[in-house]
């Protein structure tokens, strides 16, 4: 038994490892990282080298599933709010009416192509007309492919959105197919109530429950104050699959529940939200590794043969037919030039979800169960070759890439003892923002390493800050948006983030401060929060100068003619503070105000 288990941990852990080294051949050649671990798992299986056998459809789906789970939690996580605004309504239609079109599309071929009943051919449309999240983000967010932001927002929400509409439109089709009896091709309105009722029911609950979770996935890590920094990112990486399968037993959609939860959450302040992101960042990765090599396990090549020409067919349609023509219908009101439809339409990458999708039907019950995974396996491989090749070639020839811009180039976490939060990050210095511009910015958003032209300098030598200097500094979580305005946003800063939003007396003494918000000091009560500042800075405060109290900032607001503080500036900080919390603290803040 152990020697089996042994050999089993060997095999898998041989096959990821192979998977993310060869990667870098792939790299090198251009190939899509995908493909290849698709092809180590075909290598692997029973008509490979190894020779694996595998063939539980049931195992197969449920890693598939847990996988696509993380990986869609991991794809709203890194949408930012401003792609929805950019981007929102042409990328949702394309994720909903878009999928509808191409199922109807590739099933009107599959029907006549392979000669099977509609039911079955608007199956095997609904099997493929999802694009891949994991192929696409890959591609967008690691391939290097630059693109206008509009088209990238929304072919990223469309690639995270589309999966549970397609996975709904399968799972309904397989139920309808084996309750009603395929076989006699019957359908007609029963089958249009049908998926419409489930829609409203799965999309709605997941949609709801969602959000829900991503609020509280949100609040349950900033609650968490004395959990250990490590234990953050697996916290809510099980939260959100408790979101994913609660909402799965309530009869919603859970891949729709777990891509809404990692968009609220991943939009909202969270404490320890970069070591979250890089735990995830590697999680989804393996994933998707996990996932493709199961599913190359799982295929049998050797019978492929009897419906590769068909198969073959099928994939030129959805490619060159189906995808670009449902793009062009759906793009129509929204102004989109022809070369970014044509780009968007070419960008239709199927992977590891339509051949997870192809299971069901077997798993389901249906006699040609096996049909269905071999002619979507034949065509993901093809979409992957084919398209996944192209995409930048594509990018260029239809000037669509962008130079990049300067921004933040790097953000590392730094673990101090006990709960203090820094982070060191980089920034490329934007032609016009207000460091550039020569707008005087506070001593600790001051850099201390300065990279131009290949040379390193300190502030003390490095002289004026340049535009598309490279700059490096130490920050808390919450300076960072101030940081990023400082170094990359075009325009001036608000003095309301330099000094604050709120002025206070600098005789408040650190006792009743402590007192009014539940804080907790060690120095003398009866110090003042003018003397406060006056010692922290060794008695030679600037305007700008700040330091923390717990959930506030509190900043040198004005100095007076002998250069003692005069006034004092307060900043709230909005991830320590609950937002429910905020009208009470506000009120209280009446009693120390000027």
């Amino acid at each position: 038994m152990f020697d089996a288990m042994n050999l089993a941990i060997l095999i898998g852990a041989g096959l990821i490892a192979a998977s993310a080294l060869t990667s870098l051949i792939g790299q090198r050649i251009g190939a899509p990282l995908l493909l290849i671990f698709l092809a180590i798992g075909l290598f692997a299986g029973e008509d490979g080298v190894l020779g694996i056998e595998f063939n539980s459809g049931g195992a197969a789906y449920f890693v598939g599933s847990l996988a696509l789970a993380i990986i869609l939690f991991d794809s709203g996580f890194e949408t930012p709010l401003s792609s929805y605004k950019v981007a929102a309504a042409p990328a949702l239609t394309l994720a909903t009416l878009g999928v509808v079109l191409t199922t109807a599309f590739v099933g009107v071929g599959a029907h006549y192509l392979l000669n099977i009943s509609w039911i079955e051919g608007l199956l095997l449309g609904a099997i493929v007309a999802s694009t891949d999240a994991a192929a696409v983000f890959l591609l967008l967010r690691v391939g290097g492919t630059k693109l206008r932001d509009r088209v990238k927002s929304t072919l990223e929400i469309e690639s995270g959105a589309n999966d549970p509409m397609a996975i709904f439109l399968t799972a309904t089709l397989v139920d309808f197919a084996v309750g009603s009896g395929i076989s006699a091709g019957e359908g007609g309105p029963q089958l249009g109530w049908a998926l419409l009722s489930d829609f409203v029911i799965q999309i709605g609950v997941g949609g709801v429950i969602g959000v829900v979770g991503g609020i509280g996935i949100a609040s349950l890590l900033n609650r968490l104050g004395n959990l250990e920094a490590g234990l953050f990112p697996i916290t809510a990486v099980a939260a959100s699959l408790v979101v994913f399968s609660a909402t799965g037993l309530l009869g919603g959609s859970g891949f729709v529940a777990a891509y809404v939860a990692g968009v609220v959450a991943g939009n909202r302040q969270i404490r320890f939200a970069s070591r979250v992101r890089r735990f995830q960042s590697g999680l989804t990765w393996l994933a998707q590794i996990g996932m493709f090599l199961t599913l190359g396990l799982l295929a049998t090549p050797s019978q492929f043969g009897i419906v590769a020409a068909p198969s073959i067919a099928l994939a030129l349609l959805l490619i060159f037919v189906a995808r670009p023509l449902a793009v062009w219908l759906c793009l129509l009101p929204y102004g989109f030039t022809p070369r970014e439809v044509l780009f968007i339409g070419w960008v239709g990458l199927r992977g590891a979800v339509s051949i997870l999708l192809a299971i069901l039907p077997g798993l389901g019950g249906m006699a040609d169960g096996l049909l269905f995974f071999n002619v979507v396996f034949i065509m993901v491989l093809i979409s992957l070759i084919v398209q996944g090749w192209t995409i930048a070639r594509a990018a260029r020839w239809l000037k669509l890439l962008v130079p990049p811009t300067p921004g933040m180039m790097n953000r590392v976490q730094i673990e101090l003892p006990g709960r203090a939060e820094i982070e060191l990050v980089g920034y490329r210095i934007h032609p016009e923002s207000a460091v550039a511009t020569g707008t005087r910015i506070p001593r600790w958003a001051r850099p201390l390493i300065i990279i131009r032209n290949g040379r390193t300098y300190s502030v003390h030598n490095a002289g004026p800050l340049k535009a598309n200097d490279q700059v490096y500094l130490f920050s808390t979580p919450r300076q960072v948006a101030f940081l990023d305005k400082v170094y990359t946003s075009p325009g001036g800063v608000d003095e309301r983030e330099v000094l604050g939003e709120l002025s206070l007396l600098p005789k408040t003494t650190i006792g009743e401060f402590a007192r009014e918000y539940g804080l907790s000091f060690t120095g003398p009560p009866d110090r003042t929060l003018g003397d406060m500042l006056h010692r922290e800075f060794h008695g030679q405060p600037h305007i700008g100068d700040r330091m923390s109290l717990g959930a506030f900032d509190v900043v040198v607001r004005a100095l007076d003619a002998e250069g003692k503080i005069s006034e004092v500036g307060l900043v709230i900080d909005s991830i320590a503070i609950d937002e429910q919390k905020r009208p009470p603290i506000m009120k209280k803040l009446v009693s120390l105000f000027r």
